[in-house]
């Protein structure tokens, strides 16, 4: 909760992509984040004027492009009050997909990434880019809405993760569930087809067709990657402010369903809402995770969502809910 006296700015990028007109479409993803922003302003205390909101409509200004989204958090960073406390969010639904580590130490390992509507990737690089760039008292929060969300701010700690336990029931035969999930070659054979280029090595793809606007991951060699990775943790100076909602874990994909009578939602987002609804008060980070698991289970879908970030912000409350 927040203390008397003290002024919090809230901020928030919500991006929804459904990938329209193409074989990837989804159709719940833009309904997740208005759900989103109109939970925002009527509960948490944010102001319309401190959001941005980026959808892949036809109608929509500001399409959810890698190059726009990362502008967009970096306007939110650097709107945050230096010496006050910000409590800055972030609501991503639309694909993810994983791609081979380029991390030395992760020789076999794969890495998480967002796909925006351009597919210039996002990696949990990026987000840890920006977590550590974030001034003291200030608040990062994360809901991904995709598949292996789990992970996707680098090096983030693992409060709530992988789970084993007994299959849930099935869903009805009335709900389409349609996986938030691109593979990694779906992934490559876009990026192929359209700079023309014969190579498996997606970063290259990727910077022949967004040059600085590629992911810092693409454009560092893996030694250099290494050594930024070890300085910004070297300049952390305060406890790691990145809090991480993950729709499921890394090796699980996320729902997009289409009910019966035709509402569209991401399954994790929703269950985010059903929480909230029942319970009016303050929620810790942790125990929004693991009611929205039970949320999940109860309904019959196999994901398991996950949260990441410090011991302090897992018994934090969720957004600072004043």
């Amino acid at each position: 909760m927040d203390q008397p006296g003290v002024v919090k700015r809230r901020l928030a990028v919500l991006v929804g992509c459904n990938y329209p007109n193409t074989k990837n479409e989804l159709h719940g993803c833009v309904n997740d984040i208005l759900a989103m922003k109109e939970t925002l302003l009527t509960r948490f205390g944010f102001k319309q004027d401190d959001m941005e909101v980026l959808t892949d409509e036809p109608e929509s200004k500001l399409k959810p492009t890698g190059a726009n989204i990362k502008a967009a958090l970096r306007r939110m960073v650097d709107k945050a009050q230096t010496g006050s406390e910000n409590v800055l969010f972030f609501h991503y639904s639309g694909h993810g997909t994983r791609i081979p580590s380029v991390k030395p130490s992760r020789p076999f390992k794969q890495d998480e990434a967002i796909v925006p509507c351009d597919f210039n990737l996002i990696t949990d690089v990026d987000f840890r880019e920006l977590v550590n760039q974030l001034p003291k008292g200030t608040s990062f929060t994360m809901i991904s809405d995709s598949c292996h969300s789990g992970g996707l701010i680098d090096k983030e700690k693992e409060q709530i993760g992988p789970f084993s336990g007994v299959r849930s029931p099935a869903m009805e035969e009335t709900t389409t569930i349609t996986s938030r999930a691109l593979p990694y070659k779906e992934v490559l054979d876009h990026l192929s087809s359209l700079t023309g280029i014969s190579t498996s090595d997606i970063g290259t793809h990727l910077l022949e067709l967004f040059g600085g606007d590629a992911g810092i991951k693409f454009r560092l060699p893996a030694m250099d990657l290494m050594d930024l990775l070890e300085n910004m943790k070297a300049r952390e100076r305060h406890v790691d402010s990145g809090i991480l909602l993950s729709g499921c874990q890394a090796d699980e994909t996320s729902a997009d369903v289409v009910s019966g009578g035709g509402k569209a939602y991401g399954a994790f987002s929703n269950a985010i809402q059903t929480v909230l609804k029942e319970n009016g008060g303050g929620l810790k980070n942790k125990e929004l995770v693991i009611m929205a698991r039970e949320v999940l289970e109860r309904l019959g879908f196999q994901q398991h969502p996950c949260l990441y970030c410090s011991d302090q912000n897992a018994d934090a409350t969720f957004l600072s809910q004043p």
